[in-house]
């Protein structure tokens, strides 16, 4: 399998910034990339910066002006899937700001009682998710939560993770946030999908059934969208300009939601 990406991102900076960028493919990938900066045309050099789970982040202090920053990377071939530690799976067990596993328990209880084999589990919520909420893009707000998201019964791909992360935790089910590129998804953009430890490996869980989980490659890994944002503004003040997003496979896959599909 080979899949090509890319990301474009313009911010007009107004006040002078501290910016945090997840947009590169994950460490464990074998990809030929590229990721540029410029300010008003003149090259910044970011500081490369790596999590616990492999999440390159590029960070730039950029003065007032146009900031045009480019990540570009080819993938041939896949990865072997993630691993999770102990603590790893103490951590996606728990509520988080945006999961609040802790409020939807007594929901996910009477929702999907009699399940109990963890895999079936997965495919209940996911199409649970799936039919309960409309996918309406602007819909809803950053700081929406996966509770006020089930309120509204509709979302984006980051709402429809949350709910299914939420429930799944409720469940007993590790389960976290990733942000990807998704080969087939449209329209295009940064997607986020839920990922669920069965067994003995972490299992993609996309509601949204919009791109095949097979091609997923996989950027950002966290409790939420907080730790999985493609760009954090740590101090300073910028306007987003555009954005940009290619995904492409050279075979798209047929995908299944009964079946486990892992991140690779």
């Amino acid at each position: 399998m080979k899949r090509d990406v890319s990301a474009r991102i313009v911010l007009n900076v107004t006040e002078p910034a501290d910016l945090v960028f997840a947009i590169s493919a994950a460490a464990e990938y074998d990809a030929e990339q590229r990721f540029t900066a410029t300010l008003d045309g003149a090259a910044i050099e970011p500081r490369e910066l790596a999590d616990a789970h492999g999440t390159g982040l590029h960070r730039i202090e950029a003065g007032t002006g146009q900031l045009v920053v480019e990540y570009a990377a080819s993938i041939a071939g896949q990865t072997a899937p993630a691993g999770a530690s102990e603590t790893d799976l103490l951590v996606y067990g728990r509520p988080s700001r945006y999961a609040e596993s802790d409020a939807l328990m007594p929901t996910a209880v009477a929702e999907f009682a009699g399940i109990t084999q963890p895999a079936e589990l997965l495919a209940a919520v996911s199409s649970w998710v799936g039919t309960r909420l409309a996918y309406v893009s602007g819909s809803s707000l950053p700081t929406d939560g996966a509770v006020r998201t089930l309120l509204a019964r509709q979302g984006v791909c980051r709402d429809y993770s949350h709910l299914s992360v939420a429930l799944l935790r409720a469940l007993g089910i590790p389960a976290r946030l990733v942000a990807v590129y998704a080969p087939g998804l449209s329209p295009m953009d940064f997607h986020a999908v839920a990922e669920a430890w069965v067994g003995d490996g972490w299992h993609a869980v996309d509601a949204t059934t919009l791109a095949p989980r097979q091609t997923l490659v996989r950027i950002a890994t966290g409790r939420d969208a907080a730790d999985t944002a493609f760009l954090n503004v740590l101090s300073g003040r910028t306007d987003l300009v555009e954005v940009t997003v290619t995904a492409i496979v050279d075979e798209l896959p047929a995908d299944d939601v009964t079946q486990l599909v892992s991140i690779t």
